[in-house]
């Protein structure tokens, strides 16, 4: 996999500035706020910053939680996981493997097969139908 690399000033320049604090700053959009919170079309998510492939919508899930749930990644070389213990907490980040964009963070509380939840920000995220290529 070829890895991105950009300046800060490159990134500012190719995401809106709430897709720059999220997936560059590490910050998340406020709950039940994003596109791809309560959605449900057949398709495949991919990485807003650099088009990497991340989601399978056949994984996604409604966690209740307010964000994009998911209970695997379409290939675990696609993301790549940081123990994250800011805000007083401990979890585990989720991060693009190809850019190191902030995608959200991996919980053990979600259904089977694997008992994950990839809790996603939808900024992070761009959505394809199945049907596009």
């Amino acid at each position: 996999m070829m890895k991105i690399e950009k300046t800060e000033e490159q990134w500012r320049e190719q995401l809106t500035d709430e897709q720059f604090r999220v997936c560059r700053q590490s910050g998340t959009e406020a709950p039940f706020s994003g596109e791809y919170a309560v959605f449900e079309r057949g398709g495949h998510y991919h990485c807003v910053c650099c088009d990497q492939l991340l989601f399978d919508s056949s994984t996604k899930f409604d966690a209740g939680c307010g964000w994009p749930s998911f209970w695997e990644a379409v290939d675990q070389e696609a993301v790549v996981y940081r123990e994250d213990h800011s805000h007083g907490m401990h979890r585990t980040e989720v991060r693009c493997a190809r850019c190191d964009a902030h995608l959200g963070h991996v919980f053990p509380d979600g259904p089977e097969p694997t008992g994950h939840r990839y809790c996603m920000n939808s900024v992070a995220l761009n959505f394809r139908e199945n049907s596009e290529k």
